[in-house]
């Protein structure tokens, strides 16, 4: 005989001679319904506690926690044990707390636009921004301030009383001294009393970013020593199969007959083949070092980054592919099994300005050595290399980092060092160039090309 409302159904099998004991609970759907809504309401209730004192903790400043204490202490004290000093410092906080909430009312009033004149500029100079606070309420709006993050930094603007629909409008100087990628904004209306107890924020999204570019030089265009040419230029190298003719020799099994040269044929009796002079695309290839091993000041490495983007800019302006190659950040564990490069954008001048911008020094990155090898080996038609570098590299990591350019490619050594006398010499086949300003380098190339 079976229950269907029983609570516990014991089984036993006849087969087995085993006793089997299954328990079977049965709910109400009113219990379900209660147990349902009460975790709902709960966790509505945690929530709006959790933006309570989230609102709680943005409003009340460090003034207001401090009379918060006073009120409660003054309060409790003073009435526990008749102090009447504690009583009236307690009644003086809660009326500081009290009158300072008025300074909140129309806190999201305002209608904030921020503007720059420019989004890129060279370093050392200044961008001028425009800031328009609009009162988009109804009513008179208190006087605030506005917060513009510039960077690290934060540039506080104070916004007069204005009445409805009036627009306060002023200037924004964005420092842009150094070379970087510099944020600006969001801009943070920014409500309160003058004490400083209570404080009412909010935030814009209107963000902009300003590209400071590296301090850059004109070079002369043949400081390479490449002509432009769109089909190439020929070199030293003799191919089977190219566009500028070099001279006739005899077959040999396994020349193409397409260049069998027929009429020299006839006249000597032997089958004779044409040579060509490998044509190649003036690909310039720069390897900037990125080590902090690799520059003794930081006035080098801005310095080398300036260099880097004279001669990429004057490379894009030529219409010769340039090849912008820095070491890749590597991790900790495996500094010494690694090797790793990244190449920069060089499609405009801006955009490879755009990213040397952003370059900064690395402790955990490849050496020079290693990433002029990894940017041959990626880009094997190069015709001319720089290898750009600060005043610790030693004559043996160039020579090193130049044997990884095949024979006849011209390979230039930069070593850019303030401190030091500017000068030209040769290292074996290289050409080292010691720069002590940028405007060095235009007048060492200018000289060479002169040559």
């Amino acid at each position: 005989m079976s229950f269907q409302t029983e609570s516990r159904i014991s089984r036993t099998s006849a087969a087995t001679g085993t006793s089997t004991s299954r328990t079977r609970y049965t709910t109400s759907r009113t219990t379900t319904v209660v147990v349902v809504g009460s975790i709902k309401f709960w966790r509505r209730v945690r929530n709006a506690v959790a933006e309570g004192w989230t609102w709680v903790s943005e409003t009340v400043g460090v003034a207001g926690w401090l009379l918060v204490a006073t009120v409660v202490i003054g309060l409790v004290a003073g009435l526990m044990f008749g102090w009447i000093e504690f009583v009236v410092a307690g009644i003086i906080a809660a009326a500081l707390l009290v009158m300072s909430v008025p300074f909140l009312f129309g806190a999201r009033s305002y209608s904030v636009d921020l503007s720059l004149g420019h989004d890129r500029v060279v370093a050392g100079t200044e961008v001028s921004g425009a800031l328009s606070v609009r009162n988009v309420g109804r009513r008179i709006a208190l006087p605030g301030s506005v917060d513009v993050p510039i960077g690290d930094g934060i540039v506080e603007i104070n916004v007069p009383l204005l009445r409805a629909g009036a627009t306060f409008d002023t200037d924004v100087s964005v420092p842009a001294h150094r070379r970087g990628i510099i944020s600006v904004g969001p801009a943070r209306t920014v409500r309160g009393d003058p004490l400083g107890i209570l404080r009412r924020e909010n935030t814009w999204k209107d963000v902009h970013t300003l590209y400071v570019h590296p301090v850059t030089t004109a070079i002369p265009s043949t400081s390479t020593g490449f002509i432009r040419d769109l089909e190439g230029n020929p070199s030293s190298l003799i191919v089977d199969a190219d566009i500028s003719f070099h001279a006739i020799r005899e077959y040999v099994p396994g020349d193409s007959q397409r260049q069998i040269h027929w009429k020299s044929t006839a006249k000597t009796g032997t089958l004779m083949v044409r040579q060509y002079e490998e044509s190649r695309r003036s690909r310039m290839l720069i390897a900037l070092a990125t080590a902090e091993s690799e520059f003794a000041t930081d006035d080098e490495f801005e310095l080398a980054v300036s260099a880097v983007g004279s001669l990429g800019v004057r490379g894009i302006r030529d219409g010769r592919d340039v090849n912008v190659i820095v070491g890749g950040e590597i991790p900790e564990f495996a500094r010494r099994v690694t090797r790793t490069i990244r190449e920069l954008p060089t499609v405009t001048t801006r955009v490879l300005l755009d990213q040397l911008s952003g370059i900064d020094r690395v402790e955990s990155v490849n050496p020079l050595v290693d990433v002029a090898s990894l940017a041959v080996e990626t880009h094997r038609d190069v015709s001319v290399g720089f290898l750009v570098f600060g005043s610790t590299v030693t004559a043996h990591q160039i020579q090193s980092a130049a044997l990884a350019f095949p024979s006849d490619v011209g390979v230039a050594a930069i070593v850019c060092n303030p401190e030091a006398e500017p000068g030209y010499r040769r290292l074996g086949e290289i050409a080292v160039v010691s720069i002590g300003l940028l405007d060095d380098l235009r007048h060492i190339l200018g000289r060479g090309a002169g040559a």
